[in-house]
């Protein structure tokens, strides 16, 4: 009976010490996420307080007067009021929309484009280098044949953005496939993979970390190409960022205006964060992404 006894204490002891063992292994956990997260936070508050300190000291300096370049306090001021505002949302929507709707016609044209190119010799020697020649062509240029051809309509703004980020996209997709081993290929084939099987289970997956970052860096194109565009091209019944910040431009209102920049900003950051999430995702499932260093 004792040695009964004894045992179901011991039991007890040691069931105990293994739920102080998860809680302190769950404490450990949360210390390590936070501290990742205090680690990847710090450097960009670090780095946006100093550019508003140099701000502050241009400002400071009267090398402008307040009305050309207004000191930090009034923009965020307004910023602040802008945020609350109607204004904004709206222009967001309408943005987004033309943002969105852009780059999915750039990425089905690029997608379609750079797997033609990557596996089609006779279109890689035709179209192959005009790709890159038209990844590197200003957007800004292509407004005057846009306007000609569409006149100042949502038409010229959607052909200006499709046009600055598929061929980026594109050129992710063929370097993609271009860097596929050769030997993935080989035993894709041994195991019965052909044709569009062949893409889905062994070229795509492959070529998956290149055909993001072409998508990353097609989407900075037609983020640029977008506000290019609302800036040349303002339709009056269609309130957008772009053509909010053409007002402020005209109206002098210099608070304003940087407060438009600011969310431009902060747009592009998220989906910058957005990207990257996706990558560290993609390098994590592939096994390249070192655990301590996240």
């Amino acid at each position: 009976m004792a040695s009964d006894t004894l045992t179901t204490a011991q039991r007890s002891d040691a069931e105990i010490s293994g739920l102080d063992a998860l809680e302190i292994a769950g404490r450990d956990k949360e210390t390590s996420r936070a501290a990742r997260l205090w680690a990847a936070t710090w450097p960009k508050v670090a780095a946006l307080a100093l550019a508003v300190g140099i701000w502050q000291v241009v400002a400071w300096t009267g090398w402008k007067e307040p009305w050309v370049l207004p000191p930090p306090g009034p923009v965020f001021a307004d910023l602040g009021e802008y945020m609350l505002s109607a204004a904004l949302w709206d222009g967001l929507l309408t943005t987004g929309r033309r943002a969105a709707l852009g780059f999915a016609a750039a990425l089905v044209i690029g997608l379609a484009l750079g797997l033609a190119v990557a596996r089609v010799r006779v279109l890689r020697a035709a179209i192959g280098s005009m790709i890159t020649a038209l990844q590197t062509m200003p957007s800004i240029a292509w407004f005057p044949l846009a306007i000609l051809l569409f006149g100042l309509t949502e038409q010229a703004i959607f052909f200006v953005v499709v046009l600055g980020a598929a061929p980026s996209i594109a050129n992710g997709v063929i370097y993609g496939v271009d860097y596929v081993p050769p030997l993935l290929l080989r035993a894709g084939r041994n195991l019965g993979a052909r044709r569009l099987n062949l893409y889905r289970y062994v070229i795509a997956p492959a070529a998956l970390p290149a055909i993001v970052a072409g998508l990353k860096q097609g989407w900075a194109f037609a983020w640029r190409s977008l506000m290019a565009g609302e800036l040349l091209v303002v339709i009056a019944t269609r309130t957008s960022i772009g053509a909010q910040l053409t007002y402020a431009r005209d109206f002098s209102d210099a608070e304003r205006l940087i407060a438009i920049m600011i969310v431009i900003l902060v747009v592009g950051l998220v989906v910058d964060a957005a990207f990257g999430a996706a990558d560290r995702a993609i390098r994590r499932r592939w096994g390249v992404l070192d655990p301590a260093g996240q």
